[in-house]
């Protein structure tokens, strides 16, 4: 016998219901203003621009009006509550992400079923009880605040990490102690697309963020000029070095990874979601050097691979080498060495 997805089941059975109460419903009017935009001669009208404000109390009132129809209806679907009850007992099991290793310590990410989140654990080894760290759960009684990002320095005492607040792509960088879970004094804003590298002895770490936007329209404007800083740790986010920045390239991202031997700082810059990439760095090992654009076109998509007597991935080989990618499948794959 054929079985039907529940979530079939669920539209089938609220096109039902719908069909048969379609009459009842009174929709809240939405207000036709007189907008009009003018562009090179041509003009648009936009009666519906006042809706693009979520937060104005008459775009409130219209959508908790709206809401109230929605819900109202989805609570007397007959089978919504055996729908919900089934659903609940298949997602209800124990889940595990892939372990990672750091030093002597074990970052274990784990489920017991029905969490919003999973919690991260550490362990000094595979056989002792795993020691929660982070629980995103804890962070907000209503469950918008997600963990968004984690880096742990290379010796395992520290843990740098990105939250995230109602699903906004602005993320909230701190840090932890590992052995006490513990959150230092540390705390980064403006975060957005970014990822952190710790320098080797811990004493701070790269990370990528935006200039404060305007404070009303935060969660909505666009935002350009991404830039690449450093942080030292017990220090004021005012005090960060900037390392990379690009302003007559607006839409630039840039990413920074500290290689396996703490001597460069490997810059990826890439442009929105296009694969292709450009690789910048930067010698730690010589203050106040300068950031040097080794492959400075968006031709292919390149990757960092090995650099000084150790693989950055894999501990082999012995000089700086980017692979190049084409941009078909993986028909031509080169190997080049500075």
């Amino acid at each position: 016998m054929q079985r039907i997805p529940l979530f079939i089941l669920f539209v089938a059975f609220a096109s039902i219901a719908f069909g048969k109460d379609e009459r009842a419903f009174r929709y809240p009017d939405a207000r036709k203003s007189d907008q009009v935009d003018d562009y090179h001669g041509t003009k648009v009208a936009d009666p519906y621009r006042w809706l693009e404000d979520p937060d104005s109390p008459e775009s409130r009132a219209w959508i908790e009006a709206e809401n109230k129809i929605a819900f109202d209806f989805l609570s007397k679907i007959p089978e919504r509550e055996a729908i919900k009850k089934r659903i609940t007992e298949l997602w209800d099991y124990e889940k595990f992400g892939v372990p990672f290793k750091q030093k002597e310590r074990y970052f274990i990410s784990r489920n017991s079923g029905l969490q919003n989140q999973s919690v991260l654990y550490v362990a000094k080894n595979l056989k002792e009880k795993p020691r929660e760290l982070l629980d995103p759960n804890t962070l907000a009684k209503d469950g918008t605040i997600a963990l968004g990002g984690l880096a742990i320095s290379d010796d395992a005492k520290l843990m740098a990490y990105g939250l995230a607040v109602s699903g906004s792509d602005w993320q909230t960088w701190k840090v932890r102690e590992v052995e006490t879970g513990k959150d230092l004094g540390d705390e980064l804003k403006w975060v957005k697309f970014s990822s952190a590298s710790w320098m080797k002895d811990g004493s701070g770490f790269f990370y990528s963020r935006y200039d404060q936007p305007d404070e009303k329209n935060q969660l909505r404007s666009q935002v350009y000029n991404q830039k690449l800083f450093f942080h030292k740790l017990g220090t004021p986010q005012s005090a960060d070095t900037l390392t990379c920045e690009r302003p007559d390239q607006k839409e630039w991202l840039f990413s920074g990874e500290v290689t396996d031997d703490g001597h460069y700082l490997i810059i990826t810059v890439s442009q929105g979601t296009d694969t292709r990439n450009r690789v910048f760095y930067k010698d730690l090992k010589k203050a106040d050097s300068k950031v040097v654009e080794l492959l400075n076109d968006f031709d292919a998509e390149y990757g960092f691979i090995i650099r000084n007597g150790r693989c950055h991935r894999h501990g082999k080989s012995n000089r700086i080498c980017q692979r190049r990618i084409s941009a078909e499948l993986w028909q031509s794959v080169q190997y080049h060495c500075y």
